[in-house]
């Protein structure tokens, strides 16, 4: 402060001569001399549950940066990316040209590619007009739950299942109905669990098929007569294909049905994600019977407008002969990579209850190692340095006894990660074996 000038009453000058205003004057400028009060966290944000398999990779990531060498079994992501000719084309879009919203239900040429590959891939005739584009197959899961979904309705889902179909359910006002499945039903829901689970409140089944996180489909026989039993009583079928193509084929060549060849008033999620390799594009769509068609425009406008208009610009090359047989020859790589997993985790002694034959997952059991899930996927982060998931991410019934391992990874990533899974499996043995 320069000779002669006088700090006002309000004023203070701290010990680098600069001036600070007093602490109960700023307060007096906001009108009190108590803390804010905070706004109020909405009931669905505090209540939400976390999503573990993000968490892990969260935690994983923190390590790999602090120099650890971490594999990441964890997440459902492919280590390939999008065929080349949706690489390339993606790349000539940003050429300076105008990308304008399209149609909330997105692109019309690119829902009638998804319609022409219905037919050619499964057999089924799908209207274009009842497709609808979305900001990936999460964002699928959210319009079919916004279309479907009241206060206290209940929704009947599998348990262990995709936990994001929960948090949508509840995030309407619904009731979620979890339903405890197992090895005996290839952990699908089967007409005596609907009808042992059923009251007069359910107004939805949603299926996942092939399941994450066991990597089954569901028997057809068994998806025709879930449909069959809630379509007799009024309810919705929601059924998630996101990972239908990957599903082997059947003994005579031909691919696992779509479940709109069984029941074609079926809601359909689906995604770019898996097949197509393009998980970070954040890309999907969504099928939905005539009469709702104007309602689900109507909440696509609402909630996000229209999905990204370059992304789906880039994605009718996915359905080129040339970006087809890139996604077979993937499918089948897959098969070669979940063999070494179901063969590696056998001689770890850590049983595969079903063997998948859908997504890329194994959900195998670890009660024999003496650790719940939990435990057993955060020593295996931090001894083994191998990110896995607890089934506690997917419902209770499995919650505490199995784990599932994403061989979405490379041949060599699943390899060294099971090698480094048995010695920490030895270390367990040999800890309870020496007492300890």
């Amino acid at each position: 402060m320069t000779d002669g000038a006088r700090a006002d009453d309000t004023t203070q000058v701290d010990a680098n001569g600069q001036q600070t205003l007093d602490e109960e004057v700023m307060h007096a400028a906001v009108g009190t001399t108590q803390p804010l009060p905070q706004p109020k966290l909405s009931k669905r944000a505090r209540e939400v549950h976390p999503f573990r398999a993000m968490q892990i990779g969260e935690r994983a990531n923190v390590m790999i940066a602090a120099g650890d060498d971490i594999i990441k079994l964890n997440v459902g992501q492919p280590d390939y990316g999008a065929p080349e000719p949706v690489r390339l084309a993606m790349r000539d879009l940003y050429d300076g040209r105008p990308l304008p919203y399209t149609e909330s239900r997105g692109l019309p040429q690119l829902r009638a590619r998804i319609a022409r590959f219905y037919a050619q891939q499964h057999n089924v005739n799908v209207d274009p007009e009842r497709i609808v584009i979305t900001e990936g197959g999460s964002s699928a899961l959210l319009l079919a739950a916004a279309l479907t979904v009241d206060d206290g309705d209940e929704v009947i889902i599998a348990d262990p299942s995709y936990p994001t179909n929960r948090e949508l359910v509840r995030s309407f006002g619904g009731v979620v109905v979890d339903v405890p499945t197992s090895a005996a039903t290839r952990f699908h829901l089967t007409p005596q669990l609907l009808d042992d689970y059923w009251s007069k409140r359910t107004t939805a089944v949603m299926v996942t098929s092939p399941s994450n996180p066991t990597g089954t489909t569901i028997q057809e026989d068994t998806l025709r007569a879930v449909c069959d039993y809630a379509a007799e009583r009024g309810a919705w079928r929601i059924v998630d294909e996101t990972y239908l193509d990957l599903a082997d084929v059947n003994p005579d060549g031909s691919r696992v049905p779509s479940v709109l060849s069984i029941d074609a008033n079926a809601i359909v999620c689906s995604s770019f994600s898996k097949y197509f390799g393009m998980t970070g594009w954040r890309l999907g769509w969504l099928v939905v019977p005539d009469n709702v068609v104007d309602a689900v425009d109507r909440l696509a406008a609402n909630f996000f407008l229209s999905a990204h208009t370059p992304t789906q610009m880039a994605a009718m090359a996915c359905f080129d002969d040339e970006a087809l047989a890139v996604g077979e020859q993937r499918r089948l790589e897959l098969l070669e990579r979940r063999s070494i997993v179901v063969d590696g985790l056998a001689d770890l002694g850590l049983p595969v209850d079903v063997a998948p034959n859908g997504a890329f997952y194994a959900y195998f059991d670890v009660s024999s190692t003496g650790l719940t899930a939990t435990e057993f996927c955060e020593r295996a982060l931090m001894e083994a340095h191998v990110a896995l998931t607890p089934g506690a991410d997917f419902g209770e019934a499995t919650a505490d006894t199995h784990v599932r391992l994403s061989y979405a990874a490379s041949r060599d990533a699943l390899r060294e990660g099971l090698k480094r899974l048995k010695a920490f499996v030895d270390g367990l043995q040999k800890a309870t074996a020496d007492g300890r």
